[in-house]
């Protein structure tokens, strides 16, 4: 499986952001479902597929997040950039 990651602290209420040039699933995972993820396993996250970006997501709680950029099974050059918006 081929993805882009990246580990934040982040607040509650900070806001993921994602740039891409492609469509891609965005995934905002703990690192126990990041570790599911990465095996192949069910695992919740939050975030999904986007057609239309950037992609915004909001922390639930505080803590340490992965972000994740795929494009589902597809493989392409992409250009991406992951910022944070500080809720503070």
């Amino acid at each position: 499986m081929n993805f882009l990651h990246t580990r934040e602290h982040l607040e509650q209420g900070d806001i993921v952001v994602v740039e891409c040039s492609h469509q891609c699933n965005v995934r905002l995972t703990t690192d126990t479902n990041f570790a599911k993820f990465k095996r192949g396993g069910a695992h919740e996250y939050f975030g999904g597929f986007y057609k239309v970006l950037p992609a915004q997501i909001a922390a639930p709680h505080t803590g340490y997040w992965n972000i994740t950029i795929d494009l589902g099974g597809g493989s392409a050059n992409i250009r991406h950039s992951i910022s944070i918006i500080r809720n503070s």
